[in-house]
């Protein structure tokens, strides 16, 4: 089978399009034949360096797919069923073999690209919002990279919630697509200060908590941002790591708290897998979720998108299709 390798980490020209041995099934794992595999930021970390993962090693981390076959202990699947999958390495290929406690059934309502792009970011979505900082009714917000994969998934959330929703963007389509996720404000952080429009927006209140995916560019200034007690929720590093702040500035500035999330402790038992996945598609299913699934690009070109994803080039999710 083919699949997207990497043998040493590095940019977008280390990973290539190899000839690969089919995984077999272990007992309690399923064979999925990949129909779509999601890109997502973390790849990009993975691939570089910036997390450390065992090589050689497949990329990706999310896919959806159909059951191919089973092995001898399984008794959540059959060959055949649709399911979907995060959090374990190697979705970049044509089959991936997945134990059968980190797969979810697709309901028939929700496509194969859905599925894919629904489960690492639309688990995002739902963690940030449901339980790291679970959005109440009349809540403010600000997300930054609104118009990303998260951005605009996390703020369909947001609002379905109650909140007022900031969301910053770098350009004038991507602040459209953010208004239309249902942002009530957005701002060009290209042109504007978006502390200061922060400020101003809130007559100087600030907000409640701040969902930060960027890190070292816009971290200071989103601390700044908040109001008393708020919640800096920094969950990714697009523009590189946080590698220096001082705990003690959070008192002063109103007894901040500050958090480091990341989605695997938010799904590591299958009862939380089930519960973020089943709700978001169940949204998807009902029309409270909408998916922007603009970019398609095959397994062959994996090397591109990647390229096209961090030169900031892409909206919504990307999927790759082998």
């Amino acid at each position: 089978m083919k699949a997207v390798r990497i043998k040493k980490q590095g940019g977008p020209e280390v990973m290539r399009f190899d000839d690969v041995d089919q995984p077999q099934p272990a007992a309690t794992e399923v064979l999925i034949k990949v129909e779509a595999a999601g890109i997502n930021y973390i790849d990009t970390y993975q691939r570089s360096g910036l997390y450390q993962i065992p090589l050689p090693a497949t990329l990706g981390l999310e896919a959806s797919g159909t059951v191919d076959a089973i092995g001898s202990d399984v008794s959540r699947f059959k060959i055949g069923d649709r399911v979907a999958y995060t959090n374990v390495l190697g979705a970049y290929a044509e089959y991936s073999a997945v134990d059968q406690d980190k797969v979810v059934a697709i309901p028939d309502g929700v496509s194969f690209n859905e599925g894919a792009a629904a489960m690492l970011q639309g688990c995002t979505a739902h963690y940030l919002s449901q339980s790291t900082y679970p959005i109440k009714n009349g809540d403010s917000c600000l997300i930054h990279a609104a118009a990303g994969g998260v951005g605009l998934i996390l703020t369909q959330m947001a609002k379905n919630a109650g909140a007022y929703v900031i969301g910053t963007v770098s350009t004038q389509e991507k602040a459209e697509l953010a208004r239309a996720a249902g942002a009530d404000e957005v701002i060009l952080y290209t042109e504007t200060d978006f502390e200061t429009e922060v400020k101003r927006i809130t007559d100087g209140a600030g907000i409640n908590v701040v969902y930060d995916s960027v890190g070292k560019t816009t971290f200071d200034k989103s601390i700044e941002c908040l109001q008393r007690f708020g919640c800096m929720v920094l969950y990714g590093n697009a523009s590189g790591p946080v590698t220096q702040f001082n705990p003690a500035t959070l008192g002063p500035k109103g007894s901040l708290f500050l958090t480091r999330p990341t989605l695997f402790d938010y799904i590591a038992d299958r009862e939380s897998l089930e519960w973020r996945s089943g709700d978001v598609f169940k949204w998807i299913d009902e029309g409270k979720l909408s998916l922007r699934l603009e970019h398609f690009f095959s397994l062959a070109d994996a090397r591109e998108a990647h390229q096209a994803l961090e030169g900031r080039k892409t909206t919504g999710k990307i999927i790759l299709t082998p």
